[in-house]
């Protein structure tokens, strides 16, 4: 690979040209990495909500064109200077950090025609190469399948680590999981993890009941089949509130419910799901005099390239199952179809193989 080291590669990659509209596979040209950056080949990646959430233009500062992708997998192609921690050909995982251009001088590695093309979140995976900052690439296990551990350098991490670094809720506790979509369920198995004895499911869409068994679900609740708010509905299931609650769907209105659901005294109530811009979180103040805690968590309180190497052991170790969170698998020409699978709510997780 290193006789491209230096020079500017051009591949495929999806490109958003606008918001919502169909991703388009061009030819793009990558740029060499510049100072502390590595540029990779990926080999793997998946759709995230989070994709689908920025390409919908309804999170921060809206860019486009730009190329999508963040939870993914591949191998160094070759290393900018200064890069002392990685080498062609180590086998990685990029991890959301960044901006929309590189933290180096502002600018993109990406262009098309001469024109630049924005990164999203410093990762950019929906191409068949692409440059990110030192800090924002975990190196892994070679022995580590990428197809399967692609998906831990986002979703699956971020709900386990919701659960066992942030709510840590102990044995015998109750825990409410609000949004059973990948990050929800990876919620759900740390704390079935942790030896959580009621684990209760929120979520509109039925289908999802019958999954999240799967992953330590033990009861589930339909906001659309009561007449009360959620929050009363759990409190009186649980005598008072549960123990932990975890909300991974982004909705304001699911994060208040996550807040309000939990016990008096000593419950707590961690916000993972990413709120629209405009957004506001109201609750009554003696819901915080009663000593409840509200926390919120940025990839389950990982360090990136310390802490993801050792959840990627746990799967090789068969501590953790991460196959069962792949529903799909696509090649990347049909891309689109993994967009399609998330916004219709089939499955949980969609390989793009980028080599197909």
């Amino acid at each position: 690979m290193s006789n491209t080291a230096g020079q500017v590669i051009r591949c495929k990659a999806a490109v958003a040209w606008e918001a919502g509209k169909p991703l388009s596979i061009e030819e793009v040209e990558v740029a060499p990495p510049q100072a502390h950056e590595v540029r990779l080949k990926i080999l793997f990646t998946s759709l995230c909500h989070t994709d689908v959430y920025f390409w919908e233009a309804k999170g921060q500062t809206p860019l486009f064109p730009r190329i999508f992708g963040h939870e993914a997998g591949g191998i160094v192609e070759s290393v900018g200077p200064g890069v002392t921690d990685f080498q062609p050909g180590d086998q990685v995982l990029p991890v959301f950090t960044g901006e929309g251009v590189m933290l180096t001088d502002g600018k993109s590695r990406f262009s098309i025609k001469g024109k630049p093309v924005y990164h999203f979140v410093g990762t950019s995976t929906f191409s068949e190469y692409t440059v990110c900052h030192v800090g924002s690439v975990a190196k892994i296990n070679p022995a580590a399948p990428l197809d399967k551990v692609c998906i831990l350098s986002c979703g699956v991490s971020t709900g386990l680590g919701a659960a066992l670094n942030v709510a840590k809720p102990k044995k015998g506790h109750s825990v409410a999981v609000f949004g059973l979509g990948a990050v929800g369920l990876a919620a759900a198995e740390g704390a079935r993890l942790s030896g959580a004895s009621r684990i209760i499911g929120v979520d509109l869409n039925p289908i999802r009941f019958n999954e999240a068994k799967r992953f330590g679900v033990t009861e589930f609740v339909n906001p659309k089949d009561h007449k009360k708010p959620v929050q009363e509905v759990i409190a009186e299931m649980t005598g008072g509130g549960v123990d932990r609650s975890i909300e991974c769907t982004g909705n304001v209105q699911a994060m208040i419910s996550a807040f309000e659901c939990v016990h008096d005294g000593w419950g707590v109530a961690v916000l993972v799901g990413v709120p629209n811009k405009d957004d506001v979180f109201k609750t009554h103040p003696m819901n915080l005099l009663n000593e409840r805690t509200l926390k919120g968590t940025f990839f389950g309180n990982y360090k990136p390239r310390t802490d993801l190497p050792g959840v990627v052991e746990k799967y090789i170790n068969k501590e953790l199952e991460v196959e069962k969170f792949i529903t799909h698998s696509v090649p990347f020409t049909e891309i689109n179809k993994a967009f399609d699978y998330m916004l219709r709510g089939e499955g949980l997780r969609c390989i793009i193989r980028m080599g197909d």
